[in-house]
């Protein structure tokens, strides 16, 4: 029984944050596409640098610490007025509260839970509450999943073949796992944002000339 819980849990998580679930994650490149243009990111290791400075000191570990809070929290609704504000810039909240909202919508409707519209790691903190889901491993999946759209935007901007880019995203699984271990230890105490560039990169798209991606 307890196996057939822990399956049904993981084919859960492969759902809600596989690239499938209308949350819109593909039209977001988290500041990325002007990183290519400047220059900043030009093949398969500097993509790789790239996200995993991200993960680690960026809106990965940020975003990580602030889904664990409302995994934990009675009220969401705290949670989420501190993820906003902490986004570092327009797009970024952008990015945030729309893909949270598209979650909350869908997930309400496909898991028949109460989900109100939150930013999104306080949209995928609360749901893997709701349903009894496990925080470290919905951290670890949620990380996963933000690294792997990341890796395939920069297939399409840099370009990158497909074989080079599944490479990225197999390089930063551990680093997914380091996050999601010490988000899962953490509090908000612990959060911070030292990944400036890529915050720069978020600012400068909003003004950036040509472009596909919405951040």
């Amino acid at each position: 029984m307890a196996e057939t819980l822990q399956a049904e849990a993981l084919l859960t998580l492969v759902q809600m944050l596989s690239p499938s679930y209308p949350v819109g994650a593909f039209a977001y490149s988290h500041g990325l596409e002007w990183a290519v243009q400047d220059g900043a990111v030009a093949d398969q290791d500097a993509l790789a640098d790239w996200l995993s400075s991200v993960l680690r000191h960026g809106a990965g570990q940020a975003d990580a610490l602030f889904l664990a809070a409302a995994y934990r929290a009675d009220n969401p609704a705290e949670i989420d007025v501190k993820a906003r504000a902490f986004a570092a810039s327009a797009e970024r909240l952008k990015e945030t509260v729309l893909q949270g909202e598209a979650f909350a919508r869908a997930s309400a409707a496909i898991w028949q839970v109460d989900l109100p519209p939150l930013c999104y790691p306080v949209a995928v903190g609360h749901a893997a509450r709701l349903q009894g889901l496990p925080l470290r491993q919905t951290l670890a999946m949620f990380l996963h999943a933000f690294a792997a759209n990341l890796a395939t935007a920069g297939m399409r901007l840099i370009p990158l073949g497909q074989t080079e880019g599944q490479i990225v995203i197999r390089a930063l699984a551990p680093v997914c796992l380091e996050v999601a271990e010490a988000a899962a230890a953490g509090t908000l105490d612990d959060l911070s944002s030292t990944a400036f560039l890529g915050d720069i990169a978020a600012m400068k798209h909003e003004t950036q000339y040509s472009r596909i991606f919405r951040t």
